[in-house]
């Protein structure tokens, strides 16, 4: 089984790639559906995001724009939520991990935000970020509900540049093109992750 590390900044389209990557046949695990999981009511994320941030839980649930508006532009409450959510999450993708190597799978694709903030190129045997021109990013997160142009800010500030993303990149995925065009450079990076996956079965 080969795992592969996909990310991209705000905007890119890591969404709609992983789902791409799916349909041709990939395990897909997605970061942040893994955190709705935990901010669910009575989920462990909720439960322990209570302790420290009352104000963001809404019927037994996490509140995203509430707990947003809580640590955005405060470091260190920011760090005090990774710590509490990081764990929760590393379980999360360790159980799914271990499902698809029990089911013998192939390529397995983790979606990752800050895979390359949180240094964790060396989990995976290739690395595919997505992105696309900024004015097509910050277009697309601006229609965000709730999106303003200094919260956008203060994300970007938080994620490695762009430019330097691509460049450690084993692979490209450019979202910026219509939509065919994507899925045919998913497609072509698939072929290439099937033959690795071919080569290391071999060896």
């Amino acid at each position: 089984m080969i795992v592969v590390g996909l990310t991209g900044s705000i905007g890119m389209g890591k969404s709609t790639v992983l789902k791409m990557f799916e349909a041709l046949g990939a395990a897909a695990w997605n970061a942040d559906d893994a955190v709705h999981r935990l901010y669910a009511k009575g989920a462990a994320g909720a439960l322990a995001v209570a302790k420290d941030f009352p104000e963001a839980i809404v019927d037994g649930a996490v509140d995203r724009e509430k707990l947003a508006a809580l640590v955005l532009g405060n470091p260190e409450k920011l760090r005090r939520l990774e710590e509490i959510v990081h764990p929760l999450v590393s379980d999360d993708r360790a159980d799914f991990l271990a499902r698809a190597e029990s089911d013998h799978v192939d390529i397995v694709m983790l979606d990752i935000p800050l895979l390359f903030e949180k240094s964790y190129e060396e989990m995976f045997d290739a690395i595919v970020v997505v992105s696309a021109p900024a004015d097509v990013q910050r277009a697309r997160v601006l229609a965000r509900p709730g999106m303003t142009e200094a919260k956008f800010e203060a994300i970007l500030a938080q994620q490695t540049p762009d430019a330097e993303k691509r460049a450690r990149a084993d692979y490209v995925i450019d979202t910026g093109l219509p939509l065919e065009e994507t899925k045919a450079q998913v497609e072509g990076v698939m072929s290439e992750l099937k033959r690795l996956s071919a080569t290391l079965a071999r060896g």
